[in-house]
């Protein structure tokens, strides 16, 4: 009986994972939008007063900077909730750690696309490699440093995916 919770967590887990995804990962961008958008808007204006916002376009110097999809990461923040959702701890644990790391990942994400913005309004010779280097090494990068920090902060010793397969083995075992 002590183990039908385990099963459940499991079961409730990959679920709200399926879910999550579903849409191109519709949920994750609806949230996360906003809270990327506006913030990194308004750290801009802090620095250009003529920056206008419209949609997730923003108006600065002359330029349009338009804040896709992949700008705000959404493949980044499901990352981190694969990592979160697929390793076996406590209900505390996952909601401190889920809020830890996807804090942090908007905070850097915000920094981010407010730093990419001061150099492409700025004309930086160097933008489109320094985006790019950004969005195909340093986003990967920052994403497992945060969940190793995950690890270390929450004291999280378990191990994505495999320990789930291993407790529904043992029970198919039996």
């Amino acid at each position: 009986m002590e183990k039908l919770p385990k099963l459940a967590g499991i079961i409730i887990r990959y679920i709200l994972l399926l879910i999550l995804s579903l849409g191109n990962l519709y949920l994750i961008y609806k949230i996360f939008a906003p809270l990327t958008i506006y913030p990194s808007f308004f750290i801009i204006k802090q620095a250009y007063s003529n920056a206008i916002l419209s949609q997730a376009s923003i108006i600065l110097n002359g330029y349009t900077i338009i804040i896709e999809n992949a700008c705000i990461a959404g493949s980044a923040y499901y990352l981190l909730l694969i990592l979160n959702l697929t390793t076996h701890m406590k209900l505390k644990t996952h909601i401190h750690s889920l809020l830890f790391s996807l804090s942090v990942f908007l905070l850097f994400n915000i920094l981010r696309i407010s730093f990419f913005s001061f150099l492409f309004a700025s004309s930086f010779s160097l933008f489109n490699f320094v985006h790019l280097l950004f969005w195909y090494f340093l986003s990967t990068l920052l994403v497992f440093l945060i969940w190793l920090a995950n690890i270390k902060l929450f004291r999280i010793t378990g191990i994505p995916v495999y320990d789930d397969l291993n407790f529904l083995y043992s029970k198919i075992k039996k």
